[in-house]
């Protein structure tokens, strides 16, 4: 079926939260990734969260990210409908600068929802900047994520916090009812990029109160964790009870993608470059020597290959330690 709408992603954020389990939103630059993910969720029998960044989106349109949206969009719409499970693009870590990508999203109905990133911003220009979003997409079925809070690290190509600042639940409540956002990006200790997941000092108290909090004012809403790639297992677990049903996965996917490439091509050297002695001469493709590389060796169908079965073994783990395979609730036997 094709990527699904955020009327539908709102049910199924609903049904994760009331049972306790999450979405790895799984962001994607290429097909490869893609791919990997959309066979994963086919094993697994899971719904497929998607995220697309404005850097991915410029990627994508070689400069242009309205372009590069709309060809992302488009492509993902045509693969998923190969596939009897929901799929769900959203728009990751879009900011105040990126309202012309924002608007086309909505307008041209080409993501399921959008997070607006205003957190390095006062809180009240947060919440300026975040409802000018919602009332935007209000009556397009798109949902709004929000974030409150500093994540440390960095994230789509930029330096999000030089170090984290920890969402404070009454804000949070503020926060929401201002905006009325459909989603909640909270820093609770995750990092964006490379970190290792024993070193995260994730508070799985603040979680807990932050969500009770929400909960008590009337404002049941899911939550959200970036900078999720460096958690171990058990962190994961943990934060599913506390109405976590949105975890961020690219830096984990990105690595898997280079240690694929690397791997194979590490493997096959001997037949891609030149023993000592022969002169690289790629320009003549070797017709002066003996030697020649071996063509399904450095087809790069064939390193995509791994790299597709690399992303799809990982993707398979985590959806399981996220709770949500087997529960697709948009599979159509």
């Amino acid at each position: 079926m094709p990527f699904l709408t955020g009327s539908e992603l709102d049910k199924a954020y609903g049904k994760a939260k009331e049972s306790g389990y999450g979405f790895i939103a799984s962001n994607i630059a290429e097909p490869n990734i893609l791919i990997g993910l959309l066979r994963a969720a086919e094993e697994k029998n899971s719904d497929l969260l998607l995220q697309l960044s404005n850097s991915a989106s410029k990627f994508a349109g070689d400069g242009d990210p309205v372009s590069g949206l709309r060809a992302m969009s488009n492509y993902i719409d045509e693969l998923a409908s190969q596939y009897d499970f929901g799929v769900f693009l959203n728009m990751d870590h879009l900011k105040k600068s990126n309202m012309e990508l924002i608007k086309t999203a909505i307008d041209e109905e080409l993501a399921s929802s959008i997070m607006i990133d205003a957190s390095k911003e006062s809180f009240d220009e947060n919440v300026r900047i975040t409802k000018e979003v919602v009332d935007y997409a209000e009556g397009s079925g798109v949902l709004i994520e929000g974030e409150l809070g500093k994540i440390k690290g960095v994230e789509d190509e930029e330096t999000a916090s030089a170090e984290a600042f920890y969402t404070d639940p009454q804000e949070a409540v503020e926060y929401v009812k201002r905006t009325g956002i459909d989603l909640l990006a909270v820093s609770v200790g995750t990092q964006h990029g490379v970190s290792k997941g024993k070193d995260i000092e994730l508070k799985v108290d603040l979680v807990e109160e932050i969500n009770s909090t929400l909960s008590e004012a009337g404002y049941d809403i899911p939550l959200v964790l970036h900078g999720s790639s460096g958690l171990v297992k058990e962190q994961l677990v943990q934060v599913l009870d506390y109405g976590v049903c949105k975890l961020n996965k690219d830096t984990r996917y990105q690595y898997e993608y280079a240690r694929a490439a690397l791997d194979f091509y590490m493997e096959h050297k001997d037949s891609i470059l030149p023993p000592e002695g022969v002169e690289d001469d790629r320009e003549g493709f070797f017709s002066d020597t003996d030697w020649s590389p071996v063509k399904s060796d450095f087809d790069p169908r064939v390193v995509s290959r791994a790299i597709r079965d690399s992303i799809q073994k990982t993707a398979e783990n985590l959806f399981e330690q996220a709770g949500s395979v087997n529960k697709s609730l948009y599979k159509s036997n």
